[in-house]
């Protein structure tokens, strides 16, 4: 073989493997974006997972004349497992970030004025559940109802 053919053979080698590599990067950045998307779909699920719980253990808190601390504690602790979901989601706005981070500090620092807020907050919970945004308004209304000078 002579050079010139040898030449000819190393670069469509290099050819057909430089095609074979950009075609396997296109399918590594399409794995990519789909396991993003699944992830991103799992923290939504979460977090409406931990609203739901929140809310059931605000029933709860309603409906037992016992244990009234364990179940206060139990919905800051799904609020605020929400709470970090919420966060971890892409396409949340910051407003609505924003809201749910409030909530759940009001919830920790004035527990005594949330205690009377916690049936709005249920039902503003229930709302963003089922993928409405006025529930976010109507937690903005509980949370800025608060007196945050006070108790």
């Amino acid at each position: 073989m002579n050079q010139e053919k040898i030449m000819k053979v190393k670069m469509i080698i290099a050819i057909v493997l430089s095609i074979l590599s950009v075609v396997a990067m296109c399918v590594f950045i399409a794995l990519y974006f789909d396991e993003k998307a699944n992830v991103q779909r799992t923290y939504r699920e979460k977090y409406m997972e931990n609203l739901t719980y929140a809310c059931e253990e605000i029933d709860t808190y309603f409906e037992t004349e016992r244990d009234i601390e364990l179940h206060y504690n139990m919905i800051l602790s799904d609020v605020g497992a929400a709470r970090n979901m919420v966060f971890l989601i892409d396409d949340y706005s910051e407003e609505k970030q924003k809201t749910m981070n409030t909530f759940h500090y009001c919830l920790v620092k004035y527990p005594e004025q949330m205690k009377e807020k916690l049936k709005e907050s249920r039902t503003a919970m229930d709302d963003i559940t089922a993928n409405l945004d006025k529930g976010y308004d109507e937690l903005k209304k509980i949370t800025d109802s608060i007196d945050k000078l006070g108790t």
